[in-house]
């Protein structure tokens, strides 16, 4: 049985307003993820990053907008524009993680759940490279995954408003209970 076009236009505006709204922000010298330093990032390029999560958001019904800057107050105004355009924010900070005050208390002002991810393990890097300034400000850091670490915080920032897809397994929607 088909749904009448009227019909088909109010779920789609129903699903648009209830689908989860998530930001992903990159840092600095990200573009060149591919080309700079792949013994430390690795070979995959932002373009397939943001291959892979428009591709996971699409899968969880979930809207999203991907940014990228190496300027710090392009990253400011996009978090602060996030306050009514997003439910949650992703950033991988970059270089910004060990110096911006200015983005530190952007993401004080932001309601919502943020999460920090770092392609390499920052913990186990030099001493320049292992403490997040903006650690304090975010609800969980991932760190060392490699691009996947980008989906894990999509399934964290969906989990946690309830909106990972049924058709996910219940250990991965929920978690130990």
């Amino acid at each position: 049985m088909s749904m009448n076009p009227v019909a088909i236009q109010i779920q789609e505006e129903f699903i648009e307003g209830t689908a989860m709204r998530l930001m992903i922000l990159n840092g600095p010298n990200l573009n060149l993820l591919g080309v700079r330093e792949p013994h430390i990032y690795g070979p995959t390029t932002l373009a397939a990053i943001q291959a892979s999560c428009e591709d996971f958001a699409g899968f969880a019904g979930a809207q999203l907008s991907f940014h990228q800057s190496n300027h710090e107050g392009v990253l400011v105004d996009l978090i602060q524009s996030a306050r009514e355009s997003a439910d949650a924010i992703i950033i991988n900070p970059a270089g910004y993680s060990f110096t911006s005050i200015a983005i530190l208390d952007a993401l004080k002002a932001f309601e919502g759940p943020i999460f920090e991810v770092h392609i390499s393990n920052i913990h186990a890097r030099d001493e320049l490279h292992r403490h997040s300034k903006l650690s304090s400000a975010v609800r969980a850091v991932i760190a060392g995954l490699g691009p996947y670490g980008y989906i894990v915080a999509m399934q964290a920032a969906l989990q946690a408003f309830g909106k990972l897809p049924e058709s996910l397994p219940a250990p991965i929607r929920h978690g130990p209970r």
